[in-house]
């Protein structure tokens, strides 16, 4: 038997991803392949936000599996002159884990099949001719809606085939005026993307190549840095068009994060470039960026960029967006130079220097904490919860399991890429596949339990950002309140998430690509409303105990999920898209007004947070305890050494309170800290950080 390449084994995988996905919540399995892959594209940068919205013609000319989300949010800036970007998807979904091929002729028919429903969702009698709860309805309204703001068009062919090596692209044209360009994500890419941890695929600038030209630049690092720094002054179109081509993706996350938090445009910004755009390099800022290779010549005129690898903008984010904002709406910008500062990073060194990098660039402008929550130590409790907490066994078994949380996208493939067949068995019988979950996951489920679960509906960089927003300020307050009860009532709200995404398309009312995301988000919304409106809460204690719902919680569901879809398809006077409606305040407002006979089982077991209080306090008492001997064990372990070096630059630098510098010259003489201590050690070091102290320790 031959051996099995690669990318025949990651076919088998992803389809067994998706055959599980599905299985497990009762939805097709184009559906999961759906959401799969575009979260996937979400994590990377390709694409902003992702709305289900299948469609196809019974002669199968027409067809769209979803689409980018309204491209009036989706814009970086709130700029009325902005032009919008329309993003359609379709799928060409294999059903088999067996590497089949795509060709050219098979691409460009299913792009031909897109394209045409762009043309029908313009025709109004043909929009009349689809059912208004339909989410094409929504979707061809939308079009409609926006196609005069609309100047591009984004067309993705995602697929579980290999793209024939014979194609070598599709060139981009017009339509009606508007720019269209297709990318098709094959099962290569999908592979090269989940191997590298969701990283973006390597993105090469070439200024040697039109319309681009090489930049002069100035080496202002040392000859031998390790890590070499550019100044140079980038032509405002130059920039424009780059980021054109690439967009989000030339944003490092945590600028994304800002801007979706900060959608209006800089006023002056946009004054400079309209008004006095020779001036925009002394009265901006410029940008801060990185790149992991630089390619340069010298030449009679000076050093040149000749190429980038891999260009991330970290610094800068609004005036990039605010430069292209006027280059495509026509102006002049050949007297718009960008100052940049240039950061070469090695590959293996990007992960841990860029987010300082972005931290410390944004920390010079008004950029909170919750921004840059991606770095957040937040995440890396939760992490160290869900490695070491056992679950209790499920009824009828004796396997206790853990519940594993990616910080960072692709740890749970990597903690199984080197392991042995028996290994990798015991490593899944210790964490599921279904006992998973990611950041946007995490702030899917926190969120749905607020007031506020239209958030979750807003798509998943925008409810991640609201989500980042909120644990920032809860943490600033009181930090011992993420403990392990709190990861065991964020298992319990997995749980329920689960559970609710299981039942919803099993409702009788329930439709293909029926909205079952908004359905869930405000299902469980309802459900928190209700127990709140009693002076009560779930027993979120007995959700992880038994490690699921009973037949009362499943009932309280299904009642919820009725109120719901009453209230959802049936959208407040000028909402027409379902998929906006479910966005909307007015929306959630609406859903809580309904008078529901809950089940009275369930509402007998719900607690009154009295109940609660003591488990709460020991909970912050041990997590307290916990934190103290950590405090003292990561003291000790940075050896006096280290703790040596800290205490003479404070000394060189006249840093620190008298407090902080005895308790750092304890820790240099290698005496045993208090747990107090210990704490002022560290505070102090994590405070010196942005005053440019050069010793940290390892996250």
């Amino acid at each position: 038997m031959a051996d099995v390449t690669p990318l025949e084994q990651f076919a088998e995988e992803l389809f067994h991803e998706v055959t599980s996905e599905s299985d497990s919540k009762g939805i097709w399995k184009e559906e999961a392949f759906f959401w799969y892959t575009t979260d996937l594209l979400i994590d990377t940068g390709e694409i902003n936000d992702a709305e289900y919205a299948p469609y196809a013609s019974l002669d199968g000319r027409v067809r769209v599996d979803g689409y980018c989300g309204d491209p009036l949010e989706s814009r970086s800036t709130a700029d009325p002159s902005e032009p919008l970007t329309l993003g359609l998807i379709i799928l060409d979904f294999h059903q088999g884990n067996d590497l089949e091929k795509l060709n050219a002729r098979d691409m460009n028919s299913r792009f031909q099949r897109l394209m045409r429903f762009l043309e029908k969702a313009r025709d109004t009698s043909w929009r009349r001719s689809l059912t208004p709860t339909d989410p094409a309805f929504g979707l061809a309204e939308m079009i409609s809606t926006r196609w005069n703001q609309i100047s591009k068009i984004s067309l993705y062919l995602v697929t579980n085939k290999e793209l024939s090596s014979r194609v070598d692209g599709k060139s981009a044209g017009l339509y009606e005026g508007k720019t269209i360009a297709y990318s098709v994500w094959d099962l290569r890419r999908l592979a090269a993307l989940v191997s590298a941890s969701g990283e973006r695929e390597p993105l090469e600038v070439r200024f040697d190549q039109k319309p681009l030209e090489p930049v002069k630049t100035l080496l202002a690092s040392a000859p031998d840095s390790d890590n070499d720094v550019y100044l140079a002054a980038i032509p405002g179109e130059d920039l424009a068009r780059i980021y054109d081509r690439w967009g989000a993706r030339l944003l490092e996350q945590n600028v994304r994060v800002f801007l979706q938090a900060r959608s209006k445009v800089n006023k002056g910004i946009r004054n400079t470039l309209l008004y006095q755009p020779g001036m925009f390099f002394s009265f901006n800022n410029g940008i801060t960026a990185t790149a992991e290779q630089i390619e340069t010549k010298q030449t009679p005129e000076g050093l040149k960029i000749l190429a980038l690898d891999n260009l991330q903008i970290v610094n800068g984010g609004q005036t990039t967006a605010s430069i292209h904002a006027a280059y495509r709406a026509g102006k002049d910008l050949s007297q718009v130079f960008v100052q940049m500062k240039l950061s070469i990073i090695e590959p293996k060194e990007a992960k841990s220097l860029v987010p300082l990098i972005s931290e410390y660039a944004n920390s010079q402008n008004a950029v909170s904490k919750a921004d840059l929550f991606s770095n957040h130590p937040f995440h890396t409790k939760i992490e160290g919860f869900s490695r070491r907490i056992l679950a209790p066994a499920k009824e009828g078994s004796f396997t206790q399991t853990k519940w594993f949380y990616e910080r960072a996208r692709g740890q749970y493939n990597d903690a199984q890429a080197y392991l042995s067949s028996a290994e990798k068995r015991k490593f899944l019988e210790e964490y599921p596949k279904n006992q998973r979950f990611d950041k946007t996951q995490l702030a899917k489920y926190e969120m749905s339990w607020t007031d506020r679960p239209n958030f979750v509906n807003r798509g998943a960089q925008k409810n991640f950002a609201e989500f980042a927003r909120i644990v920032d300020s809860q943490w600033e307050k009181d930090d011992l309140q993420f403990n392990e009860m709190y990861f065991k009532t964020l298992v319990a709200k997995k749980i329920v998430w689960d559970a609710t995404e299981h039942q919803v398309p099993r409702m009788e009312w329930y439709e293909i690509g029926g909205y079952r995301a908004q359905h869930v988000a405000f299902t469980i919304g309802l459900l928190a409303h209700a127990a709140k409106s009693q002076g009560k809460q779930v027993n979120f204690g007995a959700i992880w105990q038994n490690q699921g719902i009973d037949e009362s919680f499943t009932h309280a569901i299904e009642q919820a999920a009725d109120v719901v879809h009453d209230v959802l398809m049936h959208p407040a006077p000028g909402y027409r898209n379902i998929s906006e409606w479910a966005k909307q305040e007015k929306c959630w407002a609406r859903i809580k007004e309904a008078d529901v006979v809950w089940d009275s089982v369930w509402l007998a077991k719900l607690v009154s947070p009295e109940e609660l209080y003591q488990e709460r306090q020991q909970s912050r008492r041990q997590q307290r305890e916990d934190t103290g001997i950590e405090n003292v064990r990561t003291v000790v372990n940075a050896g006096t050494t280290f703790w040596k070096e800290v205490e003479n630059w404070l000394r060189a630098e006249a840093e620190g309170s008298e407090k902080e510098r005895n308790c750092i010259h304890l820790a240099a003489q290698g005496k045993v800290l208090t747990d107090h201590q210990s704490k002022v050690v560290l505070g102090c070091l994590q405070r010196l950080e942005s005053v440019g102290c050069p010793y940290r320790l390892d996250a």
